[in-house]
């Protein structure tokens, strides 16, 4: 089957490269599915989270372990939701969003979560350079500096598979976790006092870590990340494949994210024991390094420490570059060569950080740190909002829809994540100076307005539609006096977007065809980055793959004995492509899909339908699946 190039794969080099066969054992089926959920783990173990932890535990106890085992339940749930989006619609998050929403809504959402990725990478950046100044003693400058070559070795790994990438990222996360638990075994907690943070308190003081906590723990841009590996795996179309493909990756993200509570846990509740009982307040992660050692009394403490946020920081360095990869590709489907990509994702990490540590010097990076996950869970309601819209669309997911219950638990997540920001963005924005609450409130209030829009936008139609329904005015004309002339099709057009729509769609314009001995005009418009400079004469590859496809389809129509003719053009703007060739082909009928204005799917495809309707003096046929 030629896969449309509207419908492209993520991660395409090691897409369905796992085969978890069904005549393997039950064992080694969990086995062949395992590793996805470990590789979005690694994000919630970062250096960001070192800085959250160390800071919330060494400041106020324990009593923000709640926070991490409150984010811990809001990410299994959501990293499922996630999985279940990449493995049952087959497009991951940001390909949903490119898919569903307005191009400009899209650019918007590709742009913070850019911000979100560089943000986290600035973390990573940050972590490894400390990791290697407290082991080597390189410069923190250098060190930062150092970590571009990351790019490369991230490169040369993917040309081994994905299965390297995983084995390599669960050794790290077993290292970081050796390490804490023997941190954990080396400050001797009074447990009693532990459970005790499992009580929920939260303070105008502590809002700020408490936030950053929820931000490092349940990462947006992980939710585009999870929705694309699973898709690594070679999964069956059938209903029994998916559900066990769902119910596999399930359990591999709770024994991952759970895996990851326990190392963010086992930092909190380390300063806790070591730092605040000892009314030790800690400001920089060098400082925890170095205060180990005399307050445990034993030098190796310093030494796991440091091994732990090495590994930490280039863990979560593979899983950000492939999100910087799946983000960029998916909302606005930008394909740069490997190489080129990953130093573009890392320079946007490395600048600011050089910049930070030139002017303000090496004490800066712990704020740095945690302001970085902060930014972190302010992007993160733009990715989980879409996420639990999509996934709870019956028409994308069929029988996988998410239940009652589900949307339920997602919404209360949701409604969490946005009140803790809005009270923090207030909280910060009271103590800003006048001028700068002036330049920031038009950007808030916009920020907040297209997250109140993605919030409603899917019941807005229904809405429209109750009150055109109401209004008065609507009596039927009377009938005509004469028979009415009944019209006549030599010429269809049929403008198609390479979708499970295009049936429907081809269905009904094959019928007027074979009625009134029809030609069948097939007509696609491929949105790529070379048209935008190029225009309608660019030739790329995906241009050449569309007019495959439409090939494909002329074949299996003139069996049936139908005139077929197709045509691929590149453009920025579909509506006024099709528009266009309408008008140099002069057809009789246009015959186009739509979803039937259901939900969120209906901003693409109606603002298409929209424009040619009003352009166009020939009869228009939206169908609807």
């Amino acid at each position: 089957m030629i896969r449309p190039a509207s419908e492209r794969r993520s991660l395409p080099e090691v897409h369905a490269s796992v085969d978890p066969a069904r005549s393997l054992s039950l064992w080694k089926r969990l086995f062949a599915f395992a590793g996805p959920a470990y590789l979005v783990s690694v994000g919630y173990m970062d250096p960001g989270n070192w800085a959250t932890d160390l800071e919330g535990g060494a400041r106020f106890g324990y009593q923000l372990l709640w926070v991490l085992v409150l984010s811990n339940a809001m990410a299994v749930l959501l990293q499922t939701l996630s999985a279940r989006l990449g493995i049952v619609a087959g497009r991951d998050l940001a390909q949903a969003c490119r898919d569903s929403y307005p191009k400009l809504i899209v650019w918007a959402l590709w742009l913070l979560c850019e911000v979100a990725i560089a943000a986290c990478d600035l973390a990573e950046v940050l972590g490894a350079a400390i990791a290697l100044n407290l082991l080597f003693g390189i410069p923190l400058l250098f060190g930062v500096i150092l970590t571009a070559a990351d790019t490369l070795l991230i490169l040369w790994l993917t040309r081994f598979g994905i299965r390297l990438i995983e084995a390599l990222i669960l050794v790290l996360v077993g290292t970081i976790g050796v390490c804490f638990g023997i941190e954990i075994l080396m400050a001797k907690p009074v447990w009693s006092e532990v459970a005790s943070g499992l009580v929920p308190r939260l303070s105008n003081e502590s809002l700020y870590v408490a936030i950053g906590i929820l931000g490092a723990t349940v990462m947006p841009h992980n939710l585009y990340l999870h929705s694309a590996l699973v898709q690594t795996r070679r999964i069956g179309e059938s209903v029994s494949e998916k559900a066990a493909a769902c119910r596999f990756n399930l359990i591999d993200s709770v024994v991952a994210l759970n895996a990851a509570l326990f190392v963010n846990a086992a930092i909190l509740i380390m300063a806790a024991s070591v730092f605040f009982k000892n009314g030790v307040a800690v400001n920089e992660i060098q400082q925890a390094h170095q205060m180990l050692a005399p307050l445990l009394g034993a030098t190796m403490a310093s030494v796991l420490f440091a091994v732990a946020l090495l590994c930490a920081g280039q863990s979560s360095t593979l899983t950000g570059t492939l999100a910087g990869q799946i983000v960029m590709e998916g909302f606005v489907n930008l394909r740069l060569r490997p190489w080129l990509r990953r130093v573009i994702t890392r320079l946007l990490a490395i600048i600011p950080a050089v910049v930070v540590i030139s002017i303000s010097g090496e004490k800066a990076t712990y704020q740095l740190l945690i302001l970085s996950q902060v930014i972190l869970s302010l992007q993160l309601p733009f990715a989980v909002i879409p996420l639990i819209h999509f996934t709870s669309d019956r028409e994308r997911m069929g029988s996988f829809a998410n239940p009652a219950w589900v949307r339920v638990l997602a919404w209360v997540a949701a409604t969490i994540i946005v009140g803790l920001n809005v009270r923090l963005v207030l909280q910060q924005y009271e103590s800003w100076p006048p001028l700068l609450q002036i330049i920031a409130a038009p950007f808030g209030l916009g920020l907040f307005a297209l997250l109140g829009w993605m919030t409603f936008r899917p019941i807005l139609p229904t809405w429209a539609r109750r009150q055109e329904a109401g209004r008065p005015g609507g009596m039927v004309a009377d009938a005509p006096a004469e028979p009415l002339p009944l019209p006549t099709y030599r010429s269809i057009l049929v403008p198609l977007d390479h979708s499970t729509r295009d049936r429907a769609a081809l269905a009904h314009a094959a019928q007027f065809a074979r009625t009134h001995g029809a030609t069948l005009h097939l007509f696609h418009v491929e949105e790529d980055a070379t048209s935008a400079v190029y225009g309608p004469e660019a030739r790329t590859a995906e241009v050449e793959q569309g007019l495959v496809y439409l090939e494909s389809l002329k074949r299996q129509l003139e069996l049936d004995s139908k005139r077929v003719t197709v045509e691929v053009r590149a453009s920025q703007s579909p509506g006024d492509a099709i528009v266009r060739y309408a008008r140099e082909l002069n057809p009789d009928l246009v015959v186009m899909a739509a979803h039937g204005h259901r939900g969120l799917k209906d901003l693409a495809l109606g603002q298409t339908i929209d424009s040619v309707r009003h352009s166009l003096r020939v009869p228009v046929l939206i169908v609807t699946d």
